[in-house]
């Protein structure tokens, strides 16, 4: 698609001339997101400063049947913000304020734009805990995040993304502006449109503002590392630690592969003879803290843990969370293309789905490790190989899509946090079933009856 002179010039008078880009040099960086191997070049940038200017560039789009693609930092991992179809990518960065800290309804107001890390440091100030903590908050944004319903670290104490929109506002495809939800724990008026926007990836309308629930700060944190001879292990004591009922704040696991990759990477002083390293860690008062952490460390040395190490202090605390949260980068290191997965399994089959991806990786010929979120069964399978190597490539899709098979043959799912996208949409209706499928395809006719909004995508 080429969008025509008139338009062009239209879509200027909505946002400025400055704010809107159409040369082959300035689109091509928003032809891709995070998400290695997709690609697709938009037609037009187009930076909006307000709901108004995202209201009219949407009129205009859906008028004239233009493709709209609504784009945060591109920092999603399921090419939720390729614009597989050409047309204008809606980049909402220029939306970053934060409107509102309010610590006696514990909520905050911000614009879709701002960083999720403005957002928690904001909160912090206030001595107010904003708690989802997905991977790449530094740089995603908050509107993308509620897009995606992005996980994180915290997931199994507090929940996802979707636990914490109260409300928002969002401009529908024919430019009608709505407000969903509000500034209530408590609203069961009509249908529950936050939580269909929450996760809907730019599908059903642009996100522009949102309300937010905030916690009060927790008074202290700790975090421990266990090691164990296999993930079986592992696994073993994570059922001991959530039966002997304690919900910790962090519950990670890193294969034995990670573990040596992330102790090249940052020398953390990770025993590289462990077959998998489970990560814990809560929050609170002091006391609860002590006596939680130190019954996980009974748990785990009953279930065969090598070793339990409390950190003595907080910059080894965080030297500890590190070690989970560069994972990535360190695995990212062994090759020219990373491509990272989402997989999830009930809690008690976490060990056996690992086993599975290893036999599934030796059957394809790729390397794979993985790591994720012992505590919820959120597994990130990992394959690093190079980028001119089109036959491992292929090997490795091949690969994942048996990863999706056999989670859903456990009772999982295909994505517990990343998104579906256009990576994940050729396994969706193995999930969802024809029937779910038709109705997604429904809902999304009636938001979007042109079909401009993220075509390709959920619904489509």
């Amino acid at each position: 698609m080429t969008l025509d002179r008139k338009l062009v010039a239209e879509l200027k008078a909505i946002v400025g001339a400055d704010h809107v880009r159409t040369e082959a040099g300035d689109v091509e960086p928003y032809a891709r997101d995070a998400t290695p191997v997709f690609r697709a070049v938009p037609d037009a940038v187009v930076w909006p400063a307000e709901t108004e200017q995202v209201a009219a560039v949407l009129r205009l789009a859906t008028e004239r049947r233009v493709p709209v693609v609504p784009r945060g930092a591109g920092s999603n991992l399921c090419a939720a913000t390729v614009p597989e179809r050409g047309g204008i990518v809606l980049v909402l960065t220029r939306m970053d304020r934060v409107l509102e800290i309010s610590p006696g309804e514990l909520l905050a107001r911000v614009e879709a734009g701002v960083p999720t890390s403005v957002l928690a440091d904001a909160a912090a100030a206030q001595g107010l805990l904003y708690a989802p903590d997905p991977g790449s908050r530094t740089v995603s944004t908050v509107g993308g995040n509620v897009a995606t319903c992005a996980g994180g670290l915290r997931g199994l104490k507090y929940g996802v993304t979707r636990n914490y929109v109260l409300g928002t506002t969002a401009v529908l495809p024919t430019g009608e502006v709505i407000h969903t939800g509000g500034r209530l724990w408590k609203d069961v008026a009509g249908y529950d449109l936050t939580r269909l926007l929450t996760g809907s990836e730019g599908t059903l309308g642009v996100l522009t503002e949102l309300t937010v629930a905030l916690l009060p700060m927790p008074a202290t944190t700790n975090t421990g590392v266990a090691y164990f001879g296999s993930l079986a292990d592992a696994g073993r004591a994570v059922d001991a630690i959530i039966g002997d009922g304690i919900v910790p704040a962090t519950l990670e696991f890193l294969d034995a592969k990670c573990i040596g990759a992330v102790e090249e990477y940052a020398n953390l002083g990770l025993r590289l003879d462990a077959g998998a390293l489970l990560l814990f860690g809560d929050d609170g008062p002091e006391d609860v803290v002590d006596r939680n952490l130190g019954r996980i460390g009974e748990q785990c040395t009953d279930s065969g843990a090598l070793e339990v190490t409390l950190a003595e202090n907080i910059a080894r605390s965080e030297a500890l969370l590190t070690a989970r949260r560069c994972a990535l980068p360190a695995l990212s290191r062994l090759g020219t293309l990373t491509l990272l997965e989402d997989a999830t399994v009930p809690r008690p089959r976490l060990a056996a789905m690992v086993d599975r991806i290893d036999e599934i990786a030796d059957r394809h010929e790729v390397p794979m490790a993985t790591f994720g979120h012992a505590g919820d069964g959120n597994l990130h399978p990992t394959c690093v190989v190079d980028q001119r190597d089109e036959a491992a490539i292929h090997r490795a899709h091949e690969a994942f899509g048996d990863v999706f098979a056999a989670a859903i043959e456990m009772d999982g799912t295909i994505t517990g946090e990343h998104g579906v996208g256009a990576a994940k949409l050729p396994y969706l209706e193995a999930r969802l079933g024809a029937d779910q499928m038709a109705l997604l395809r429904r809902i999304k006719a009636a938001f979007d009856p042109a079909g401009i909004l993220n075509p390709g995508k959920l619904g489509s």
